[in-house]
């Protein structure tokens, strides 16, 4: 990954490329971005750039032994430390980053701006809470006990800190605050209140704003099978996401926006026997699937609520969803919006912590049921 595979972004671009130059470059730092911004692909770029054998003026020369090293996600003086779960084959306290490296290469190879969801199902166990373990504390200081052995930084990369085990952040703190020469730690994070008050004040922050529609419209147009127009309105359904632009190429998030709108007509018809059956999809569907169709409703929520103010110029509803969205606000008003959001969040809060997704569902879809039919 280089600077130049990230679009846009130059502010950010510029400010890392200029701590090299002027070798201040800050020995913890902080990537924070939300979920589908450049956040991850732009520690990559960084540490790429820091080890370049051949820097150029405002990117790494992507050809030199680093360089093509790093793009592999190879290069020995380059530690990740990621979320993981246990798995059939590896036991919790064996499940560490190192257990796991071969697969995350290839994920950074293939979905640099995915969230840990994507990840957990690219190694094959979606259902499981990741962590950070423990065990991470012992191998990052053994990983950086040595000198970098070709390049001139030996980086640790800690993507999602705020997945860290309190005892394996605690474990860190001296080496984060005093590390050996030339060791720089890029952490990578999606949500800085989570993390340990004592990481955060050991780093140097810095916020990757999410992608402007020029950004996502230059990437999505050069895709194989976009029309202008389907890239057009894909960049307005992303809102500067990344992934959620390359969900919406997939089709992955029409899909999504269909089983929502059958969901809501079985709430509002009061379907139970047909509820109940969506629910035993609900739990078979995984994470990704579960909190993609709350995602989904949290949306549509506010497209319904724009409609109703009569916002045009916020309004990011595809053409063929106007019309649901038109009949949608007339059932939900701004007072059962109110009601019905919180309880969409609170149930997305739920499935990140292993609630049961079928009672969870039901739950849910009753609570809706009864918004959606009172006469407010």
């Amino acid at each position: 990954m280089r600077f130049q595979d990230i679009p846009g972004l130059e502010e950010n671009k510029n400010k890392l490329i200029e701590a090299v130059k002027a070798d201040h470059v800050a020995h913890a730092q902080l990537f924070l971005g939300a979920e589908g911004s450049a956040n991850l692909p732009m520690a990559l770029a960084f540490g790429a750039y820091l080890n370049c054998e051949n820097r150029q003026e405002t990117d790494s020369c992507g050809a030199c032994s680093s360089c093509l090293k790093q793009a592999k996600h190879i290069h020995p003086d380059v530690h990740f430390v990621f979320p993981t779960a246990p798995t059939p084959k590896i036991k919790r306290e064996d499940a560490y980053s190192e257990k796991f490296l071969k697969e995350w290469r290839d994920y950074l190879l293939k979905s640099p701006y995915g969230n840990v969801s994507d990840w957990s199902f690219h190694f094959g166990w979606e259902n499981k809470q990741l962590i950070i373990p423990r065990q991470e504390s012992r191998n990052i200081i053994s990983n950086l006990s040595l000198k970098a052995f070709e390049g001139k930084y030996k980086i640790m990369l800690i993507w999602l800190p705020e997945l860290m085990n309190a005892q394996a952040a605690n474990g860190i703190l001296k080496i984060l605050e005093e590390p050996s020469d030339k060791t720089i730690f890029l952490m990578v994070s999606n949500d800085e209140s989570k993390l340990l008050t004592t990481i955060r004040s050991r780093v140097q922050l810095m916020k990757i704003a999410s992608f402007t529609d020029e950004d996502i419209l230059s990437t999505v147009s050069k895709l194989d099978g976009i029309t202008a127009e389907r890239a057009q309105e894909i960049t307005f359904m992303a809102e500067g996401n990344m992934r959620e632009a390359f969900q919406l190429v997939l089709g992955g998030q029409d899909a999504m926006g269909d089983q929502f709108k059958h969901w809501m007509r079985l709430c509002f018809t009061f379907d139970f026997q047909a509820l109940v059956k969506m629910g035993d999809e609900f739990q078979s569907g995984g994470k990704e699937f579960q909190k993609g169709l709350l995602n989904t409703g949290s949306k549509v929520m506010r497209d319904a609520l724009i409609h109703q103010f009569g916002i045009s110029q916020l309004e990011r509803v595809p053409t063929a969803d106007k019309d649901f969205v038109a009949k949608f606000s007339t059932v939900f008003n701004p007072e059962k919006v109110a009601e019905v959001v919180p309880k969409i969040d609170e149930a997305s809060y739920h499935i990140e912590r292993n609630a049961n997704p079928k009672i969870l569902f039901l739950d849910l879809s009753l609570a809706i049921a009864q918004i959606a039919r009172s006469k407010k």
